[in-house]
């Protein structure tokens, strides 16, 4: 026994003396995501002995607030997450390192990674982050609810047209005391992602031009696609208000009070915990096509980091198909590496849907805006699109609104 724990003390302090640079890798996220990230920094320690990965994770909000005040103060993580909307506005304040050099140095890296999940990150003068993971958006449909009604599931050839049709199908008073207690669809609203920048791209709008610092969602084509978010919501009520919503929770699909919702691969592990029957299906068709919106979230490196070599090493690792590989095990998001995202790892998940659809919705997915100012410009026309939702405003009036004060804030950005 003295024997092994001498043996065991000397094996500690041999490790302890070889990882003689520490680095801390920063992230948003559940305590089960740390424990895989922390499972993927002890495999990067193996190849790498002299350097330890210390990772801190915590919720969206705390993330933010800690890591402005870490920036701000001189003592940044040195790698950070990043989601890819909020990139531009973190660069131009010239605190993230050029990734570019070390690219250059092993451009094979990129090889075999998705090539929209990439433009992002590079500003034309370098490269300031890599992606880490990604999501597309696709319709959740309860079976449930539908084999009770008699309707057939969705498919690739419904549009938005029979959505709205279903959707109003599904909205029913299942008890009869003339109150609303099941409704066709959910969706908050506020944020373009799950639905409404799908739905503005399908009818063959747009939504913003940073560049020329334009809103565009009041456009005909992009008023249009409004009108059916408009009648489905107000005219046919087949969407639950907020107040509606507040007994039930923050997501009427999660809930088990609305028939269907769109989402990305991010809702998979929760809705995996329901007691219903559920699946996936593509986005529907509108006008001008299918549409569905890319994000993902990336990796960055601090510029004041004191071991920029040991976070690039760290990054590269996690980036390879080895750290993809354990990232896809958490089955929040897809890999940014085809090898890994057309494989089991990624396809073979212990939730049996078809995992390849949020890969191929590639095919037809648009860049979510990535632009300085995003968050303040998302606020601004999300703040005034509530206001249509509520009943406060005419659609007309709302997009009004959600135009200029959108303008208004990529003015304050430029």
């Amino acid at each position: 026994m003295k024997l092994l724990a001498t043996t065991a003390f000397a094996l500690a302090l041999a490790s302890s003396a070889q990882a003689d640079t520490t680095i801390t890798y920063a992230l948003w996220g559940s305590p089960a995501e740390g424990a895989v990230w922390t499972k993927i920094a002890t495999a990067f320690e193996v190849l790498h002995p002299d350097i330890k990965v210390n990772v801190e994770v915590a919720d969206w909000d705390s993330y933010w607030e800690k890591l402005k005040v870490q920036v701000a103060g001189g003592t940044p993580p040195d790698v950070f997450a990043m989601d890819a909307p909020l990139f531009a506005d973190w660069q131009s304040r010239n605190v993230l390192l050029d990734l570019k050099p070390y690219i250059d140095k092993d451009p094979a890296i990129l090889d075999g990674v998705y090539p929209i999940t990439l433009k992002a990150y590079n500003t034309g003068t370098g490269i300031f982050g890599l992606p880490r993971d990604f999501q597309t958006i696709v319709l959740y449909y309860n079976k449930d609810m539908f084999d009770a009604a008699g309707l057939a599931y969705p498919t690739d050839a419904w549009t938005y047209d029979d959505l709205r049709a279903t959707a109003k199908k599904l909205t029913l008073d299942k008890n009869g005391d003339g109150t609303t207690d099941q409704w066709g669809f959910w969706d908050g609203g506020y944020d373009m992602e799950p639905f409404w920048g799908a739905l503005v791209w399908a009818y063959g709008g747009d939504v913003v031009d940073p560049a020329a610092g334009k809103t565009l969602i009041a456009s005909p084509e992009a008023t249009a696609a409004f009108q059916l978010f408009d009648d489905m919501w107000l005219t046919d009520k087949s969407l639950p208000t907020e107040q509606q919503l507040a007994q039930f929770g923050y997501d009427g699909f999660l809930s088990g009070v609305s028939a269907m919702g769109m989402s990305g691969h991010w809702s998979v592990p929760e809705y995996s915990q329901v007691t219903f029957h559920w699946d996936v299906a593509p986005l529907p068709l509108g006008p001008k096509g299918r549409a569905t919106s890319v994000n993902s979230a990336g990796f960055v490196v601090a510029k004041d980091s004191k071991n920029p070599d040991a976070a690039w090493e760290f990054v590269k690792y996690a980036f390879s198909d080895a750290g993809q590989t354990e990232l896809a095990k958490i089955g929040l998001a897809i890999p940014v590496r085809k090898s890994v995202a057309e494989s089991p790892a990624y396809l073979d998940q212990a939730t049996k849907i078809d995992h390849s659809l949020f890969v191929k919705a590639l095919d037809y997915a648009h860049l979510k805006p990535v632009f300085k100012g995003y968050e303040e410009w998302s606020s601004a026309v999300g703040d005034a699109l509530n206001t249509v939702w509520s009943g406060e405003n005419s659609l007309q009036d709302g997009l009004a609104a959600a135009v200029a004060d959108g303008d208004l804030a990529l003015a304050k950005n430029k």
